[in-house]
């Protein structure tokens, strides 16, 4: 079975929401109960199922292989290509916008326009802010470490941040004019 959390999907362990359970588990020594995620039941080898190499927190993750994805995607958005699952299973748009306003570039680059040197910094960066949001995650204290998801004004420039429904997905986006490039 694989579990996708989407925007909103959340589990509770031995504890139940008020709305509808997508799918509890019952065990004799507790409940695991998910909500608001897609469930699509898998049948046969998970290993032939799934590619572990594209999971960004995996001990398998491919740098070349997601660099080798991400440049077969000439014709797409950097902000669609980061939530690709395929290309980097387990980023989100909180990675993305926080990915890209780090390494100063704009969501709707195109990615065949982006030097070899830059979409290493991508593929590196996203697997280490995966890292950390987790521990921030864990501890409570990820709100306090975002520098553009959700934010108004850019730390760098102090000038107002874009919020804008980027790529053919039309997730929020929260970018800098000044100091993220757009890749054109």
């Amino acid at each position: 079975m694989r579990v996708h959390f989407l925007l909103f999907g959340s589990y509770l362990i031995n504890e139940k929401k008020d709305r509808p359970i997508r799918l509890g588990l019952t065990f004799n020594d507790g409940e695991l109960n998910l909500y608001a995620c897609a469930i699509r039941i898998l049948e046969g080898d998970i290993n032939n199922l799934y590619d572990w190499t594209a999971d960004v927190m995996n001990p398998t993750w491919d740098e070349r292989t997601a660099i080798k994805k991400l440049k077969q995607g000439k014709d797409k958005f950097i902000c669609d290509a980061l939530l690709n699952q395929e290309i980097f299973a387990g980023v989100g748009n909180i990675i993305k916008n926080e990915v890209l306003y780090r390494i100063k570039i704009h969501p709707e680059s195109a990615v065949n326009k982006l030097q070899p040197a830059k979409i290493r910094q991508i593929v590196k960066e996203v697997r280490i802010y995966s890292f950390e949001f987790l521990e921030w995650k864990k501890n409570f204290v990820l709100k306090k470490h975002w520098l553009a998801h959700a934010k108004k004004m850019c730390t760098r420039c102090k000038l107002p941040l874009v919020k804008k429904y980027t790529g053919t997905g039309l997730r929020r986006s929260f970018f800098c004019t000044n100091c993220q490039k757009l890749y054109y």
